[in-house]
């Protein structure tokens, strides 16, 4: 009884500060949309400085979701208990800035490593789109709120995104785990939502239910190529004929080279950036206007400022390898993390031989 009483003057003495925070911003609704957006680079740039602070702001970011998930039980918990009543505006707001802590504080991880002439575009205007949704009132409140369905989508998107980026920094999991994990932890979380939408004492509701949780994920999963993996970002690929194995560096760029060029052999260099303690297999795929000939496993490991190091040596090359080459990088689980291109042209000798024929 004696922690009861605590408790319920503790929450009695926090009444007053709540109301005069949550009276302030909705004074200075633009208030909390700068603070957003502030703390959404505060905590990238923290994040790729110091490893405990990575870990502290992915933990609170999963607290907060875990709270708004248990939104109802808490509520009802707190009146029951020790009779707060938690005002149903109040919940409203806190479920705003949840929104929109959420997609700020990720924003800067998917711009970092978004290829903006992939379909990874799409998907970071997305997200860009969504947020700028969460701190615009009058959009938010009257145009997504309103829409049940629509508000539930959105929901949904903003939890699967901070799993992506909360994951790999918490747990050290890959990018394909996390994806996984991140889809099954949005559809588990989305039910209550997704159960309030289906109209109620129907025997294909839980048919139903399943049937578009199922379709969620499968499109997800589809798409996972137009996901940016969050976290990891290319800072730097070279195409070069050698590599210094010492200095871990590489030679010159190398964006067009004729045949005979290309028969020595090519490396491909990259500099892969990861969350500290991440392992992970990337791969290197060469493309020959636009068709896959080659696909080299390399292993990296996470936390070193200049990016993990690796390269892979080419010496085959297809019969007729003239045209638009590229070597993707690319996660275990097919997401995009960088790219270069390069062109081969016919050799300067064969060039000379058709000449020759000609004159024949």
């Amino acid at each position: 009884m004696a922690a009861k009483r605590t408790v319920e003057n503790t929450l009695s003495k926090l009444q007053p500060a709540f109301n005069w925070l949550f009276e302030l911003f909705q004074r200075h609704a633009g208030l909390m949309a700068v603070l957003a957006f502030v703390s959404g680079i505060a905590s990238y740039v923290l994040i790729d400085r110091k490893e405990s602070v990575a870990q502290f702001i992915a933990a609170f970011m999963l607290v907060s979701w875990v709270v708004l998930v248990a939104d109802n039980w808490l509520r009802a918990t707190l009146k029951r208990r020790y009779g707060w009543c938690m005002s149903p505006i109040v919940v409203r707001f806190l479920t705003q800035l949840v929104h929109q802590e959420s997609l700020f504080f990720v924003l800067p991880f998917f711009l970092a490593v978004t290829n903006w002439d992939h379909g990874q575009a799409v998907f970071t205007s997305i997200l860009l789109i969504c947020a700028l949704i969460s701190i615009i009132d009058p959009l938010y409140y009257k145009h997504l709120a309103t829409r049940y369905a629509l508000f539930v989508a959105f929901h949904t998107l903003a939890l699967f995104v901070v799993m992506l980026v909360v994951l790999p920094l918490l747990l050290q999991l890959t990018t394909q785990q996390s994806l996984i994990a991140a889809i099954i932890a949005a559809m588990i979380f989305s039910l209550p939502s997704l159960d309030r939408i289906l109209p109620p004492a129907r025997w294909w509701r839980l048919p139903l239910l399943l049937t578009v949780l199922a379709s969620m994920a499968l499109v997800l999963w589809q798409l996972r190529s137009w996901i940016p993996p969050a976290g990891m970002r290319l800072s730097e690929i070279t195409i070069s004929h050698q590599v210094n194995t010492v200095q871990r560096s590489a030679g010159n760029n190398i964006t067009e080279l004729d045949v005979t060029e290309l028969e020595q052999g090519l490396f491909a260099w990259t500099a892969v950036s990861a969350p500290r303690g991440l392992r992970e297999k990337i791969h290197h795929v060469w493309l020959l206007n636009g068709k896959e000939v080659d696909r080299i496993v390399l292993d990296i490991t996470g936390g070193r400022e200049a990016g993990y190091r690796a390269w892979s040596h080419k010496l085959v090359f297809p019969p007729y390898p003239v045209g638009k080459w590229q070597v993707q990088v690319v996660t275990e689980s097919g997401r995009l993390i960088g790219l270069t291109r390069f062109t081969v042209t016919r050799s300067s000798n064969s060039n000379n031989d058709e000449k020759q024929d000609n004159g024949h």
